[in-house]
């Protein structure tokens, strides 16, 4: 009830106020509620019995739109638009759009928001539409091939994503590169799931060309010099990827696997050391570990955990010492290890392994437009924090110093 009042009582008031305007009323405010029109406390009475349906049909009728009432009733729309009331907002919006006496900026603006309610609904036939007739008119150009690229973005037709965003560049200031190699990825992802290798590299090259730091296109890239029998060429891009996007190391990190395997290479300690020295983080930690293990037993790979735990808070890294001293040092477990072992097994289960550094959105799984904001690009791997002593300092910073 009192959210309805807070909704409607101020396009209430403004439609009382146009009446008093109108009507040239400038009488004392004691004699002012025997020239009050009746149809304006009918809606008032609408409203106060919870009948916001029938107090809009009042206020609508009673407020005819012009110059002076248009934002008003733009106001009103925007408000159900984020209520999320959508049904009520196109009535308001479609009203707006009928007149003709609006303006042409007010009728683009009135289109675009009526635009934008057709898109809250799932109607993104109808808010096309509206878009494209208002980039064919001129009126609120960027702001509709903005909304477009939105449709065409949860269509994935990313043909056609491809198309305005060439338009939008060339009609705002806004760079566009990372979207476009986005887009480019996307169609060579679709290429190859179909077997049309040739395409997707073309593709490939216009998202390298578009976006010379684009690491999805190298990604893929290597991706189909592994598929395609030189496991050698592909772990030559995944060393230079690592070099150019460290975030992305993690999600990399199978593949480059897979190349040393097939190579038979039998320096991966080293290859992961190295990496590890460079860019730290839990997956390439627990991978090292494990190769660590194999290569020069349990006691090195203990060394290698503690050392790595006295510098990162990771859960990670504690789990993985914990299952090690379990397994293969019982003598220097202590009771409740095993309990502590499950505890950790359920933090590290909920907590996220990629971050968005626009909104914060966290996931398990790298996604390339982030699900929340629709940033492409922004979701990166979570880094181990530092483990800080009491004084500021790394641990071992500090015992330099002590000593």
């Amino acid at each position: 009830m009192m959210e309805w009042l807070f909704l409607l009582l101020p396009i209430a008031a403004a439609s009382g106020w146009l009446v008093a305007q109108r009507s040239g009323t400038h009488k004392r405010v004691d004699n002012s509620c025997h020239g009050a029109d009746p149809v304006f406390f009918r809606g008032l009475n609408y409203l106060l019995n919870e009948q916001p349906d029938k107090a809009i049909d009042v206020f609508l009728k009673l407020a005819e739109v012009d110059g002076e009432t248009v934002e008003t009733h733009l106001a009103l729309g925007a408000l159900f638009q984020r209520r999320g009331e959508v049904d009520r907002a196109i009535r308001i919006h479609q009203h707006l759009v009928a007149r003709e006496t609006l303006s042409s900026a007010q009728r683009g603006y009135a289109l675009y928001e009526l635009g934008r309610d057709y898109m809250l609904a799932g109607l993104f036939d109808r808010a096309e539409s509206l878009f494209q007739e208002l980039v064919e008119q001129g009126l609120q150009e960027r702001r509709a091939l903005r909304s477009l690229i939105e449709i065409y973005q949860a269509e994935k037709d990313w043909r056609r994503c491809l198309e305005t965003a060439d338009q939008l560049r060339w009609r705002s200031d806004r760079p566009m590169q990372t979207e476009i190699a986005h887009y480019h990825c996307e169609l060579a992802d679709e290429c190859l799931r179909h077997a049309r290798r040739d395409e997707a590299r073309t593709h490939l090259l216009d998202a390298q060309a578009v976006d010379p730091n684009c690491i999805r296109a190298t990604m893929i890239q290597a991706q189909m010099e592994m598929d395609g029998g030189d496991p050698a060429s592909a772990l030559m891009l995944y060393r230079h990827l690592a070099r150019r996007g460290p975030d992305y190391l993690p999600a990399m990190l199978p593949q480059l696997l897979r190349c040393c395997e097939r190579l038979g290479r039998k320096g991966v300690t080293k290859e992961l050391g190295d990496l590890f020295q460079a860019h730290p983080s839990p997956p390439l930690m627990l991978e090292l570990s494990q190769a660590i293990e194999r290569e020069y037993g349990p006691k090195a790979t203990l060394d290698f955990l503690n050392d790595y735990l006295s510098r990162h808070a990771d859960l990670v890294g504690a789990k993985r010492l914990l299952e090690l001293r379990l397994s293969r040092f019982p003598e220097q477990t202590a009771a409740g290890d095993a309990q502590l072992i499950e505890v950790l097994r359920h933090l590290v289960a909920a907590q996220p392994s990629y971050r968005c550094d626009q909104c914060g959105f966290e996931a398990r799984a790298l996604h390339w437009q982030c699900p929340s904001c629709k940033h492409w690009g922004s979701i990166k791997a979570v880094a181990p924090q530092p483990l800080v002593s009491p004084a500021g300092l790394p641990p071992s910073r500090t015992a330099t110093v002590t000593h």
